[in-house]
């Protein structure tokens, strides 16, 4: 080991954990990164809330190990799923804020003229460890040539589901079609048992099922010219669907933001929901016996396949966007860069028991995916998701109709009888069609 990276190690990059990751993994291991930080510089950072107390505890030990090695203070401040992407706009749009924003999904394609270009950095983390996954190049390299942000991963959106509650319904394996998931969660409603699935303005939970939902009845946004095609039989099956799913649910659901799910699932009120590992973390690492008993019960599945014959993910991109206005634009890609690199990313994987999927191939060989089965499941989270903006192209059109969350009110107005499924669909379309200016 050598000397920078012992000191490194010790300045709080997570012995244990780093130790665990072999730099064997390394593609080229001679990549060359020369750009040295602006002196005097200051850097801001604007991350999203954790659910997983590992993933902050690490990232904040990876951010002390930044400072001692450049001397460089950071501030990280963090806000909800639901409240960075609107921050993110403001300081795109007034020039001023956080120097580097940790967003989510294609949110840099809504002010790609207002971030620093990162192309450089990109290719060298993508040549020492392996190459980027294909997804991130669609969401961050719209043009083909330009990388606008640099992939952070994925968090995984997966089926948790209690294991007993299932057997006890008459299942000893989770469903893998549509038609098996639709009456497992008629007999757990029957045993007292229910499922729930966010129907609000959830940034991961809502828009991860909503779309995999439609998409594995073969429905989309748009299709490869862009041409907006959610008005189509395809996407009428789904909701239909979406109507008997939701008879199944809990109560309240269409008020559910990303944290109620989880608490609703440790507090044993729901069986089935979706979610990142951190319903299994939190049970890991409760305190309550009750919560902590839980762990054992806990597993994880695909969504099941639909008509489509797919069981299409929509997973949870997270990107790291630099804006231009930012004094110090050299310090802000040694920062990113430091943070990507295996000693400080591969402990923060570690950390968080993989609530992040790393976006460069070598990171899918992280111990963490092994150590515990229950892991495996969320490993190819960035390799496997399809872009919400599937199957046109990406930028301001797919970015916007996101965060409009135009597929999410669809199913829930379908699904709770709001309007009928053929009236949500065609109310879908046009707001559609204001983004992609038809």
């Amino acid at each position: 080991m050598s000397n920078k990276r012992r000191d490194l190690l010790k300045a709080g990059a997570g012995v244990a954990a780093a130790a665990a990751f072999p730099m064997i993994w390394i593609k080229d291991a001679h990549a060359q990164w020369n750009s040295q930080p602006e002196k005097g510089a200051k850097l801001r950072v604007l991350r999203w809330s954790r659910f997983v107390q590992g993933d902050i505890d690490q990232y904040m030990k990876n951010v002390q190990a930044f400072t001692a090695k450049y001397g460089i203070e950071v501030r990280v401040d963090s806000e909800s799923w639901e409240d960075v992407r609107p921050k993110a706009a403001v300081a795109a749009n007034t020039g001023a804020g956080p120097d580097i924003i940790l967003g989510t999904y294609d949110d840099a394609n809504l002010y790609p003229e207002k971030l620093v270009d990162v192309t450089d950095l990109c290719n060298y983390l993508g040549k020492k460890y392996g190459g980027w996954y294909p997804t991130c190049e669609l969401y961050l390299k719209p043009d083909g040539k330009r990388w606008i942000g640099v992939p952070l991963g994925a968090t995984g959106s997966m089926i948790v589901y209690r294991e007993s509650q299932v057997k006890a319904a008459g299942f000893d394996t989770f469903p893998k079609d549509t038609d098996g998931f639709l009456k497992m969660m008629k007999a757990l409603k029957v045993k007292g048992t229910p499922g729930g699935f966010a129907l609000g303005h959830a940034t991961g939970d809502a828009n991860t099922w909503c779309h995999w939902l439609v998409w594995t009845f073969g429905g989309q946004m748009v299709d490869t010219k862009n041409n907006v095609v959610i008005n189509s039989p395809q996407t009428l099956r789904a909701l239909e669907y979406s109507k008997e799913l939701y008879g199944t649910f809990i109560p309240g659901t269409l008020s559910w933001l990303d944290p109620n799910n989880n608490k609703a699932f440790l507090d044993g009120q729901i069986s089935v929901t979706n979610n990142g590992i951190s319903i299994y973390y939190a049970s890991k690492n409760s305190k309550d016996p009750k919560i902590n008993a839980l762990q054992t019960d806990i597993n994880h599945a695909s969504y099941p396949a639909g008509p489509a014959g797919v069981s299409s993910a929509c997973h949870l991109f997270m990107n790291q966007m630099i804006f231009k206005y930012t004094k110090y634009p050299k310090a802000a890609k040694e920062f990113i860069r430091f943070m990507m690199e295996e000693e400080q990313y591969g402990a923060w994987l570690q950390a968080g028991i993989g609530y992040t999927a790393g976006p460069l191939v070598a990171y899918e060989k992280n111990p963490i995916w092994t150590v515990d089965p229950k892991h495996t499941a969320y490993r190819d989270a960035c390799k496997q998701l399809r872009p919400a903006g599937y199957a046109g192209k990406l930028g301001y059109a797919s970015a916007g109709a996101l965060a409009d969350f135009i597929i999410v009110d669809m199913v829930a107005e379908a699904a709770s009888g709001d309007k009928s499924p053929k009236e949500a669909m065609e109310r879908a379309q046009k707001r559609a069609e204001r983004y992609y200016k038809v």
